[in-house]
């Protein structure tokens, strides 16, 4: 049996044993897309192919899918869990590493972000402001570079990737978990991102990335010494993205939509961080950052109210919780 299959990071050409089984198109659309929780379409108009009533070992003959294109979408493992154990009438929390979905923790944004002229650029420096959806950083980076902030599951593919292609590098050690623990992680959609994605991404795209910290002001380079450079803005725990935008003398004030942005800046124009910089510090002034050892966050579940990330994990342990924000 031949099958396409499309998954989002690009599509391959698949031949399946004789008399292949449902275990047999698991397998090969987890080899293709390095998904382990996922949705099946096919056919026009798309239909779901759903393989969770069926035994491992049935016959897929009956499905009529030779010659098909399989479209394939992660999903929430806790999703599958729950089909697989619908049943169960009482689960006891689990602990904090064991939670398929990991800690959400929305911030505040700033009602006005400010806006630095920059006249060497004709035009005025912005931020940005990624959704807050815990995919922040796989959008800063991705509006910067692409110009589209959509494309976080193909970025979040090749950090999977690129771990399992280099697990010496990427060891348990590093990544704090078994490299193919973190590679199922990090492709769940509510997975955030840090220090190890902004190197793979940098690395992979040939392009410095810039990160600058609001509360230090510290300024982190990955992959320093590539021809052009994205800068990104860490809050404590969300990023947003630095953008020139087109406008006029005296540049005081943006107007021009952002798809008239300029995200990529030549690592050799240092003035951009200068202003980055700047921009950061009026941030820091309007308290634009979050303290994660000593802020207060509030379970958005049941409205206790804790301190630090500490208190949220310690909650998220006994209860299970794991959506919160700050208080």
């Amino acid at each position: 049996m031949r099958i396409r299959i499309r998954g989002p990071t690009g599509q391959q050409a698949v031949v399946l044993p004789d008399n292949p089984t449902v275990a047999d198109l698991k397998k090969a659309i987890t080899q293709s897309t390095l998904l382990n929780a996922f949705d099946i379409k096919y056919g026009y108009p798309p239909r779901t192919l759903d393989l969770t009533d069926y035994q491992e070992q049935s016959s897929l003959e009956g499905f009529n899918l030779n010659g098909e294109q399989l479209t394939i979408s992660p999903i929430e493992e806790t999703r599958t869990l729950a089909k697989q154990h619908n049943a169960t009438n009482h689960v006891p929390p689990a602990r904090t590493s064991e939670l398929a979905a990991p800690l959400t923790l929305s911030r505040n944004a700033p009602e006005d972000p400010p806006e630095i002229p920059a006249p060497s650029h004709a035009g005025t420096l912005v931020l940005r402001i990624m959704p807050d959806d815990n995919s922040c950083l796989f959008r800063a980076f991705g509006s910067a570079y692409f110009g589209d902030m959509d494309n976080m599951y193909e970025l979040r593919s090749i950090i999977a990737q690129t771990i399992q292609q280099d697990t010496e590098t990427y060891s348990a050690v590093v990544l704090d978990k078994a490299p193919d623990e973190y590679c199922r992680w990090i492709q769940n959609p509510d997975a955030w991102g840090g220090s190890i994605e902004l190197q793979i991404l940098s690395n992979h795209f040939n392009v410095e990335i810039c990160s600058i910290d609001v509360q230090s002001l510290r300024i982190d380079k990955y992959n320093e010494g590539q021809a052009s450079r994205c800068i990104l803005v860490y809050s404590g725990i969300h990023y947003d993205v630095i953008a020139i935008s087109p406008s006029d003398p005296p540049f005081h004030r943006a107007y021009a939509p952002p798809d008239l942005d300029r995200r990529i800046f030549d690592s050799v124009d240092n003035d951009i961080l200068v202003l980055a910089r700047k921009l950061c510090k009026s941030l820091q002034r309007q308290g634009y950052f979050t303290d994660t050892a000593g802020f207060r966050v509030k379970c958005n579940v049941c409205g206790d109210v804790f301190t630090g990330e500490k208190g949220a994990v310690d909650h998220a342990e006994v209860t299970g919780h794991t959506d919160f924000g700050e208080a």
